[in-house]
């Protein structure tokens, strides 16, 4: 009895929702409902204030969430703890990462990755949108770029290059640019900002640039650079074989901005999951060779 309804009152904390908690742990609102209050009435204290429009934390709720949290925490590395000892890693993974880098890169190392630990399931959600680790259930992100979550552990994975470059049919007919005030003077195919990025004189530097398109999508923008539409600068993995196969040509090269991180990012309870941690050692393997 003790135990009863501190689970889900914990994600309704978290969440703010009672639909929201229930779909975390895949139960019907009502039986949410139902053991929440029946937790208030065990207790003879309100939790959780209740309006049409959302679900906060009382006086009282907030500070029985924070020793709840606590508590849950540290069930989970006690279970992760006996996990380790098991010869054979078991359990639930899930991961987020960004839609190109995931399709390309990600996902087929997991699918190796699950091939070898046969017990372990994984879930992943692609999105280009910033998704928070706590509030939607997730183990894992794979983050690209500079990070800004300072409460998150990062590991870094391995690194990605940005670079500038056009087909031998656009340059030819519309000449190469030597310098970056030069790129005014071209057709910049565009993603979703409106500056290109890069480094000079020890500084790093956006320039502005404009152009006829302006596409979501790296592998469109690739392709449009294939066809000789304009000049285009993405990330290594849109663009190396087209630039061994000579397909594109690397321009501004000594403007080139240095290289980015790829991190795994997980929060804190997840550090000592040894399922975690087997996969974040198998992805950090696979894209350093």
């Amino acid at each position: 009895m003790q135990w009863e309804g501190i689970n889900e009152f914990v994600q309704v904390a978290e969440v703010e929702s009672f639909t929201q908690a229930a779909k975390r742990l895949t139960i019907s609102t009502a039986q949410v409902s139902r053991q929440v209050s029946a937790l208030e009435q065990r207790l003879h204290v309100k939790l959780l204030y209740r309006t049409t429009r959302r679900v906060s934390l009382t006086e009282e709720g907030r500070v029985f969430y924070q020793h709840c949290r606590g508590v849950l925490d540290s069930l989970d590395e006690a279970e992760q703890a006996v996990t380790s000892l098991q010869s054979k890693p078991q359990g639930k993974i899930k991961l987020t990462a960004s839609v190109t880098y995931g399709e390309q890169q990600i996902l087929p190392l997991v699918n190796d990755f699950v091939r070898l630990h046969p017990a372990i399931e994984v879930t992943a959600q692609l999105s280009n949108q910033r998704v928070d680790l706590i509030e939607e259930g997730f183990d894992l992100a794979i983050r690209l770029g500079k990070l800004s979550d300072s409460s998150m552990i990062a590991r870094k994975l391995s690194t990605r290059r940005h670079y500038l470059c056009a087909s031998p049919s656009y340059l030819q007919r519309c000449g190469t640019p030597h310098s970056l005030s030069e790129l005014s003077q071209h057709n910049c195919l565009l993603g979703t900002r409106d500056y290109w990025r890069f480094h000079e004189a020890g500084s790093d530097r956006n320039i502005r640039v404009s152009g006829r398109l302006r596409y979501n999508s790296g592998q469109a923008l690739a392709d449009a650079a294939l066809k000789g539409l304009g000049i285009v600068q993405l990330p290594d993995y849109y663009v190396a074989p087209h630039l061994a196969s000579g397909a594109l040509l690397s321009l501004l090269e000594a403007q080139r901005e240095p290289e980015e991180g790829i991190w795994a990012v997980y929060p804190h309870n997840r550090q000592l999951s040894p399922r975690i941690r087997l996969l974040v050692d198998y992805l950090e393997a696979q894209l350093q060779l």
